[in-house]
């Protein structure tokens, strides 16, 4: 996500964009009642182009309590994998709790079956990694200054990493009516598995690279955070599009999809809901970007390279 700064929630982008800024709020102002523009815009994109009601600044939140939300998805994610790990080493069948649950979410459809065992374990494993990596950045690289989220935001990004957990378990197979030896689940392997872990990986590692970039950016030589400005991030993915972070994430995403050879249905709603989110994020911090620096590189686009 992008690293917010530290300038007044009142201010406008400096720059021959400016008068344009206004028309753009303007027109928006008139299309959508300011709480509605409020609540889809966090960090910088909240932060400019918009005059803010007061009371509407009193409900702000620090945009560092995204650290909130991997802390949930580092526990959630750690404790559905001791449970499935329970279910399939040593033939324990879910919590009662946790079967309520995941019959409310999908019921009885069942699209992943007995053989399936080891894309449940792998995903599950995926997760448990990409919220430890993300917790990490959030406590060790990342800059956070005076960014802010809505409460709704807030409250959602709690849920949303509970529900991505239960998901991976919701269309099944059935786990603890078998007892599996590591050697069962490697016999499970195919193609897929193989594809999902080097995609998911591969996506990993630009992923925190695109973090490690943004953090250098307010930082010396030495890692002293040395200012809260916002200036133009170069290298990696950044060369092509203003938001790698997002496009990487969105790669993560698939990889699970991947090691799921795509028959995990409930997963593709997901995907769906990360890539249009992402994708409005983007092409607000794009236009952020574009607004603020009249030397922005024209060949970036905003989210996906080369497209848009």
């Amino acid at each position: 996500m992008p690293v917010p700064g530290p300038e007044s929630a009142h201010a406008l982008v400096p720059g021959s964009g400016s008068a344009h800024a206004h028309r753009r709020a303007r027109i928006c102002a008139r299309s959508f009642p300011i709480e509605d523009v409020d609540f889809m815009r966090y960090g910088k994109s909240k932060q400019y182009f918009f005059q803010r009601p007061a009371w509407l600044q009193r409900l702000d939140l620090p945009k560092r309590w995204f650290t909130h939300f991997y802390i949930v998805s580092v526990t959630w994610n750690a404790v559905l994998l001791g449970i499935t790990c329970r279910s399939l080493f040593l033939r324990h069948p879910y919590p009662m709790w946790l079967q309520r649950v995941l019959n409310l979410l999908c019921g009885n459809v069942l699209h992943l079956t007995s053989g399936d065992e080891l894309s449940i374990l792998l995903v599950q494993i995926m997760l448990c990694v990409q919220a430890v990596r993300r917790l990490t950045e959030c406590l060790f690289t990342s800059v956070f200054s005076s960014g802010v989220i809505h409460p709704v935001q807030y409250c959602w990004g709690l849920v949303y990493y509970v529900l991505v957990g239960l998901t991976v378990h919701c269309e099944g197979p059935v786990l603890g009516t078998k007892v599996y030896a590591i050697r069962d689940l490697f016999a499970q392997g195919k193609w897929y598995h193989a594809a999902g872990i080097m995609l998911f990986l591969w996506a990993t590692v630009h992923h925190h690279r695109s973090h490690v970039i943004l953090a250098s950016l307010r930082k010396n030589k030495m890692g002293e955070v040395i200012h809260f400005k916002h200036s133009i991030p170069y290298g990696d993915w950044f060369e092509v599009v203003s938001c790698p972070h997002y496009l990487a994430e969105l790669l993560i995403y698939l990889a699970i999809s991947v090691t799921f050879e795509g028959r995990h249905l409930t997963w593709w709603f997901v995907i769906l809901y990360v890539f249009f989110s992402h994708a409005m994020m983007a092409i607000l911090c794009h236009e952020f970007y574009v607004k603020k620096f009249n030397n922005y590189p024209k060949i970036r686009k905003a989210f996906i390279p080369f497209i848009f």
